[in-house]
């Protein structure tokens, strides 16, 4: 059978590599080619209940596969024009849905400075909502990339937890089906350079820290050093480039479904090391959530820090529409927070 022969796309170049020495943090590694066993689960348990982060290698895609992806991901926002992209960028707040365009400025940062970020959206159903006429051509490989960070990362990492935790194999996994009504989407962002006005209004700053809302975020690492991750002991530590792999963090459904154990992970973007700047940041995610109509509960009875009680549904729909647009409260110790249905939601500056 022929091969069908893929669209051209134009190449994006990525920044080249730090030469700062920056301070890592340690993040444990997973090789998703392994079965799933007991001491496989284990250090995905305690990775996620240390750290929230951990790196998969040997995912499936090739070098050249993921590259293709980030050539693609870079087409809406280099080769559609700024009408076309308010055509489809979405109403965030009224729906409590990020599918389609977040345009930049839309989130306020701190000190009247809003964000340089756009991100465009695309539900697992590509069929969902129209898409731009530069995007269109690719929206096959879109497809089967949603496809395979489904079943071939989101659902081996969710067994490895659910053995982790002694429940039975596929307990996360029958909660995330592709099928599903839900919200589960692929993203491309794009990050641009901000004036130094801005940076020392914001402390250079580019995202606060935060959580997300989901259950596991899948991120294909690329090299400008900006993510930083909470660490243990209170200090903010830069999240390495690694070729050809997958940044993997936990966030709050799974620390409410596993009933605190695994922590939803304090992250933010902060201004690229001086080597760095001036260049875009390109990134590709999977945001990954529990089907709809799952109540967001502990599968176990256990101790948990954080306890919700809504649906994944009332629950992203709640976090989408607040962020970056509501108002926050000082705790007095550098933390901005908000309560959103019933739960503390934190901000850290």
């Amino acid at each position: 059978m022929p091969t069908r022969t893929l669209p051209p796309v134009e190449p994006y170049i990525p920044a080249p590599p730090p030469t700062e020495h920056l301070d890592y943090a340690d993040l444990p590694v997973i090789d998703l080619s392994k079965p799933v066993t007991a001491e496989l689960a284990a250090v995905a348990r305690d990775a996620m209940r240390t750290y929230g982060f951990l790196y998969a290698v040997n995912h499936g895609y090739t070098p050249s596969q993921t590259k293709r992806m980030f050539d693609i991901a870079n087409i809406p926002f280099e080769h559609v024009s700024t009408e076309e992209k308010q055509a489809y960028a979405g109403d965030i707040k009224a729906t409590g849905s990020y599918q389609g365009y977040k345009m930049r400025s839309y989130w306020h940062i701190d000190n009247g400075v809003h964000d340089q970020l756009e991100h465009y959206n695309i539900n697992r159903d590509i069929t969902k909502k129209q898409h731009p006429q530069a995007l269109r051509p690719f929206l096959p490989e879109i497809e089967a990339f949603a496809k395979h960070c489904h079943f071939n990362v989101l659902h081996p990492i969710l067994r490895l937890l659910a053995v982790g935790l002694d429940m039975p194999e596929d307990a996360f996994v029958d909660i995330h089906k592709f099928d599903a009504k839900g919200e589960t989407y692929v993203r491309f962002m794009k990050y641009y350079p901000r004036s130094e006005e801005e940076e020392q209004k914001t402390n250079n700053v580019w995202l606060k820290g935060h959580t997300d809302f989901g259950s596991i975020t899948i991120l294909y690492s690329q090299p400008v050093a900006a993510l930083q991750i909470l660490s243990p002991d209170g200090t903010w530590r830069w999240v390495k480039h690694v070729d050809n792999a997958l940044v993997i963090n936990a966030a709050d459904a799974l620390e409410f479904l596993s009933g605190g154990v695994y922590k939803a992970t304090v992250h933010r973007v902060v201004q690229p090391p001086p080597s760095q700047r001036g260049y875009t940041r390109l990134g590709v995610f999977y945001f990954a959530m529990p089907d709809d109509e799952v109540v967001l509960s502990p599968m176990q009875e256990r101790e948990g820090r954080r306890v919700g009680a809504s649906t994944m549904e009332a629950w992203r729909r709640a976090r989408t529409s607040a962020y970056g647009k509501s108002e926050l409260k000082k705790d007095g110790s550098g933390v901005d927070v908000e309560v959103i249905n019933g739960v503390v939601v934190k901000h850290y500056n």
